[in-house]
């Protein structure tokens, strides 16, 4: 998978489209990824030892990589990932600038 933990990225398509966030938890399984702030849900919950009250509970669901753009940290704009031999090391590439990503 292109996209890991810590990457900033921005959200391409759906609700919150235009907004960036920095990838907090990634499923490789089913492709996608956890952002703070980004696809919350609301929850009911009942009543238990956390909540006495029970209520309603905002929650971050996981979103689709595919609708996620990374962020080159050198040009600063959405880019796709290229793959590059460095050192025998598989690394990841901008394609708009060619720079490295630092993983």
């Amino acid at each position: 998978m292109k996209i890991k933990k810590k990457d900033k990225v921005r959200v391409m398509s759906g609700k919150d489209k235009g907004r960036e966030a920095v990838v907090e938890k990634v499923y490789s399984k089913s492709q996608t990824a956890i952002l703070p702030g980004i696809n919350i849900y609301k929850k009911h919950i009942k009543k238990n030892e956390k909540l006495p009250k029970g209520g309603i509970v905002e929650i971050p669901r996981p979103i689709s990589v595919a609708k996620l753009g990374l962020i080159c940290p050198k040009c600063n704009q959405p880019t796709r990932i290229g793959w590059q031999l460095n050192k025998n090391k598989k690394v990841r590439i901008c394609r708009k600038c060619k720079s490295l990503f630092e993983n």
